[in-house]
């Protein structure tokens, strides 16, 4: 189970504790916001795409949407999002659950500026009830990100 791996990746640095299971689903931004009881902005959503025959991951924050013009000029192609089952497969974990941490090997992890604005995030955990409290600092270090991208868009015209 997806959400095994995460718990034994974060059990590496004295952390699997800090991953919160819920017993509601988690597997939207609204949902997980209603789990957490904090704001849906400050969800850590983790978007996937295939970019060639790399998969590709963005964690943004909840109140983001991708900008497909930024996204093509930050790329150099179109956002062709992950089926469900790509997803699973390429990632290592399930809609509703993915995240950038412990993910198949060759996935490459983007970190959105829309992120920046926090204190601290709230990405998944590989599961779709799942979430763990991240400094934007641990995000960093714990995702194991290639680059901080501008792909998004909503988020800062509010």
């Amino acid at each position: 189970m997806s959400i095994e791996k995460v718990k034994a990746y974060f059990a590496r640095y004295g952390m699997e504790a800090r991953v919160r299971e819920f017993s509601v689903s988690s597997a939207t931004v609204e949902l997980a916001a209603q789990a957490l009881h904090c704001e849906p902005c400050r969800i850590a959503k983790t978007l996937s795409f295939l970019v060639g025959a790399t998969p590709v991951l963005i964690v943004a924050a909840g109140d983001a949407r991708i900008d497909n013009h930024k996204y093509k000029v930050g790329f150099g192609t179109k956002a062709k999002m992950l089926t469900p089952q790509q997803a699973e497969t390429l990632v290592g974990h399930a809609v509703g659950g993915v995240c950038p941490f412990a993910v198949q090997p060759g996935v490459e992890v983007y970190l959105d500026a829309s992120l920046r604005r926090f204190d601290t995030v709230f990405p998944a955990c590989g599961s779709s009830n799942s979430a763990i409290e991240l400094t934007i600092p641990e995000l960093e270090q714990y995702s194991g990100y290639k680059a901080w991208v501008d792909v998004c868009k909503d988020w800062n015209e509010v």
